[in-house]
């Protein structure tokens, strides 16, 4: 740490109630941009140059502001041990495996130092290694797939691989990318690549030359200034809201004495309003790191060619008003955390699914279990997890019974009466999920538990029940009334369009998350009974073929003594 770096920080928190590392990490994110600023600078010819910045600027966070010595030799011996992996067993079907494994082992060790010194304030390097696993463990994936036929591989996995393996300053200024370092967004290489290499800002030819995105002299990054501003005043503002939030609805509201006193529907509205308090810190930080990715010029996502807009959502890891305004499970979810959910499917849902098959139970399960072990060990976690999992199906059953009285059967066109089914839908979404993510928030096993008591476990009945609900013959009667409906209308029922339906992504787990437990478990359940069966069968052609063996012995034995 520099000499008296501290002090400003150690003065201010007197004054704010922060603690002296919180206040650091929103230095370091205010700092990017000014350092992003110089960084875009840097001539577009001289690759080697952004690279030494970059890396310079990423050890400055991690020992002049923090001095995480022991955090410079964690992110050393992850990235280390991944490219040597790369290297060594680039053709090798085992090697991203192994670099997963291994990657994932790693952090949990920091996880559960960090857990057992249970003092949230201290900023260490567990939050940069976990973005650094993300990072890592799709490096690996993207070498791996470099190796591969094209005709093996999806259109993301072509635009992902690597053909050939970085050089270490390249590899260095990957890892240590300082706008992202300690929160995210996480980034796949080949995309830190075309942006050091600017060919990232190649404008298609079917682009009408005055559509081009305007540019400074002679770089080719185009101006960023102006979203990356609204980003930072964004983040400024989420923060401020943290702030001033956090003195009255912070979780320990929810353990004190003054909780249990006022009325069911307050204490909901009270415990919604944790959960809110909690997203505003994570809506700013995320906002903050994204708006010094675009200054750099890293956000950039292509240029619209018939307005010439400039789209900078690249690295965007949140939407505020997605979460806030969900009326469903699945769209709460989506909007939260979003490069978390595009690594978890590209690389473990859909790794784990052997090619030309289906995912089901296995890749579900792995994907939930990979999710959980990322975020930590804390049993607040799981709990919400697992509750999660349960209101998705909730959720996907009322959406599909529900939702279709409220359109119409023939155009499929809202009904006037579809802003009430909007209304209830968004009020159940959000009171359902204040307190689904209360113990994410609150940690512990002991006082999760308790806060949930003290709004009488008010989301485990109703989804109990609604499952219920959709297991009895209530389904079939729900189902026969809108098959009458659509044949009075002279149309044949269909499934309602959706989000889900729209995206082809109806059964893929968002953030690790099953969206459909039951048949989950009934896939394991066939899976099990195919292996059992298969194993049986290898049994008796053993056995056979044993038989055939000693039978033929046993002539032979007869020839001979003959």
């Amino acid at each position: 740490m520099l000499p008296y770096i501290n002090k400003p920080f150690e003065l201010l928190a007197g004054a704010i109630g922060a603690s002296p590392d919180e206040l650091k990490l929103i230095f370091s994110f205010l700092l990017s941009y000014p350092l992003a600023g110089l960084l875009k600078r840097v001539p577009d010819a001289r690759p080697q140059y952004k690279n030494l910045f970059i890396i310079s600027g990423g050890l400055f966070y991690l020992v002049g502001l923090y001095s995480l010595w022991d955090g410079v030799q964690t992110l050393f011996i992850s990235s280390a041990v991944t490219y040597g992996l790369a290297y060594s067993l680039r053709t090798s079907a085992y090697m991203p495996w192994l670099a997963f494994v291994f990657l994932m082992s790693h952090m949990a060790v920091n996880q559960l130092s960090r857990q057992f010194a249970d003092n949230p304030a201290v900023v260490d390097i567990t939050g940069a290694q976990m973005v650094l696993v993300m990072k890592l463990s799709a490096f690996a994936w993207n070498v791996a797939d470099g190796t591969l036929p094209e005709d093996q591989l999806s259109d993301f996995q072509k635009n992902r691989r690597i053909l050939k393996l970085p050089s270490l300053l390249d590899y260095a200024g990957y890892v240590l990318f300082f706008p992202s370092l300690f929160a995210g967004p996480a980034f796949d290489y080949n995309e830190y690549r075309g942006w050091i290499e600017c060919s990232m800002f190649d404008v298609p030819a079917t682009v009408d030359p005055t559509k081009k995105p305007p540019t400074r002299k002679k770089r080719k990054i185009p101006r960023s200034g102006t979203p990356a501003m609204w980003k930072l005043a964004g983040g400024l503002t989420w923060i401020w809201l943290f702030l001033n939030l956090s003195k009255w609805y912070s979780h320990e509201v929810l353990l004190g004495d003054y909780y249990p006193t006022v009325g069911f529907l307050r204490r909901i509205f009270i415990m919604h309003m944790v959960g809110f308090t909690a997203r505003t810190k994570y809506y700013g930080v995320w906002t903050l790191t994204e708006g010094s990715c675009i200054l750099a010029g890293l956000g950039y996502n292509g240029v619209d060619p018939v307005t010439g807009k400039v789209s900078w959502n690249r690295l965007q890891n949140i939407n505020p008003w997605g979460v806030e305004a969900a009326q469903n499970s699945r769209a709460y979810l989506e909007n939260w955390n979003m490069n978390t959910n595009k690594w978890l499917r590209y690389y473990i849902y859909l790794r784990v699914t052997p090619r030309n098959r289906k995912p089901g139970f296995r890749a579900s399960l792995a994907t939930f279990v990979t999710s959980a072990f990322w975020h930590g060990f804390y049993p607040g976690y799981y709990l919400s997890f697992v509750l999660a999992s349960f209101v998705q199906t909730a959720a996907k059953n009322y959406r599909r019974s529900l939702r279709p009285f409220f359109l119409d059967p023939v155009t499929q066109k809202p009904l006037s009466s579809k802003k009430y089914y909007d209304v209830a839908s968004w009020l159940a979404t959000q009171a359902t999920f204040s307190f689904v993510v209360a113990p994410f928030v609150i940690l512990r096993l002991d006082h999760s538990l308790l806060a949930w008591s003290r709004v009488y476990f008010y989301a485990i009945f109703t989804t109990g029940a609604s499952m219920a609900l959709f297991a009895s013959p209530a389904k079939a009667y729900i189902r026969k009334t809108l098959e009458k409906r659509t044949k009075e209308a002279g149309v044949r029922m269909v499934r309602s369009v959706s989000s889900d339906s729209l995206s082809g992504r109806a059964q893929e787990p968002v953030l690790g998350l099953s969206a459909d437990p039951g048949k989950d478990i009934d896939e394991a359940i066939q899976e099990l009974r195919t292996e059992v069966e298969r194993a049986q069968g290898r049994v008796k052609e053993h056995e056979r073929e044993h038989d055939g063996i000693g039978m033929k012995d046993a002539k032979g034995q007869v020839k001979k003594e003959l």
